[in-house]
């Protein structure tokens, strides 16, 4: 008996597989840093005002923010919608679709994590709107709406920082020799950012498993951590 010709159902089988890819919807949520009231709301109407934005990728929102670490992502991810201390919701935006796995997307996250260090932030040409940008472009093609960052290309500076309180610092030594300072000042400015979303950093554990710490208590004890890259 010849042997059977699959020739004719390759396509079948292609259409099935193309079938079976799934999309995954890429969302924006913009966020308003200055108070409720009438400066707002004129500001809001004419595109001017000073913006904090997050992507939404399969129920997390990720954004950015800078910090003093030195070699550690400003990376992080909280529950869609966690206002910023002091900011308002203001809208929600359906950038696209990406057709990339779970995988692929996890990869583009880690890769972004590399990219936006928290060291590398600046109010001007790499902050959280930048990071928005960066991201939807890697995962649909097409970058985020250039009017999020309108306010820093006039100069004006974005409080997105992540607070100091939520990172673990690296055990490494310094260029210069010198432990990083563990001291965590209540008062500076980037400890009051944001403290109230509880943003989420990846660290991995001495197994060199990746491990999520939500906070101080559920963080394991006597594992030499690191602070580690997303996701």
């Amino acid at each position: 008996m010849p042997p059977r010709d699959n020739t004719a159902a390759q396509p079948a089988i292609r259409h099935r597989s193309t079938l079976s890819l799934q999309k995954t919807e890429i969302t924006i949520h913009v966020y308003d840093l200055l108070p409720p009231g009438r400066i707002s709301s004129v500001l809001w109407t004419f595109g001017a005002s000073l913006l904090h934005s997050g992507v939404v990728i399969n129920g997390r929102e990720y954004a950015y923010g800078g910090h003093d670490r030195r070699r550690v992502t400003g990376v992080y991810w909280t529950k869609p919608k966690t206002e910023p201390p002091g900011g308002t919701f203001r809208c929600e935006i359906l950038h696209g679709f990406t057709l990339a796995t779970q995988e692929e997307i996890d990869a583009t996250l880690r890769n972004a994590s590399d990219d936006f260090l928290g060291t590398s932030y600046n109010l001007l040409t790499k902050n959280c709107n930048h990071f928005t940008s960066y991201l939807c472009h890697k995962l649909t093609g097409t970058p985020g709406p250039g009017w999020l960052n309108r306010a820093a290309s006039i100069g004006v500076a974005l409080p997105c920082v992540v607070p100091r309180d939520w990172i673990e610092p690296p055990e490494y030594d310094t260029a210069d020799g010198e432990l990083l300072d563990e001291v965590d000042d209540p008062t500076h400015e980037h400890s009051r950012m944001l403290r109230q979303s509880r943003p989420h950093l990846l660290v991995q554990d001495a197994s060199g498993e990746d491990t999520e710490w939500d906070s101080e208590e559920e963080r394991p004890r006597g594992a030499a951590a690191r602070a580690k890259r997303l996701p």
